[in-house]
């Protein structure tokens, strides 16, 4: 009966508490892509790419493109060269799954 009681107990904590999201939290280095390439309504007037929801893959390739210098870029092949493989990663899986 005690057991019983225990699950009950963390059962109702655990349906009380607010879920924790994956995606909710950027790895380091995506929040500051927001600077420049802009949400919602702000997006439709600039000619910066959105990158909120967009393909990770694509991520990744024009990542790893301005980086080997393969994209031309102003400032982006400047920034992708500060990232790792994995960073990279972490962050288009990030963007890829806001909306």
């Amino acid at each position: 009966m005690k057991a019983l009681c225990v699950a009950v107990a963390i059962a109702t904590v655990m349906a009380s508490s607010p879920p924790v999201l994956a995606a909710s939290e950027p790895p380091p280095g995506a929040a500051s892509c927001s600077g420049c390439h802009t949400s919602g309504a702000a997006a439709a007037t600039t000619s910066v790419s959105r990158l909120y929801g967009r393909d990770a893959g694509d991520i990744m390739t024009a990542m790893t493109g301005f980086r080997d210098g393969s994209l031309p870029a102003t400032v982006m092949n400047r920034i992708a060269k500060g990232f790792t493989d994995d960073e990279l990663r972490a962050i288009a899986a990030w963007l890829a799954a806001q909306k």
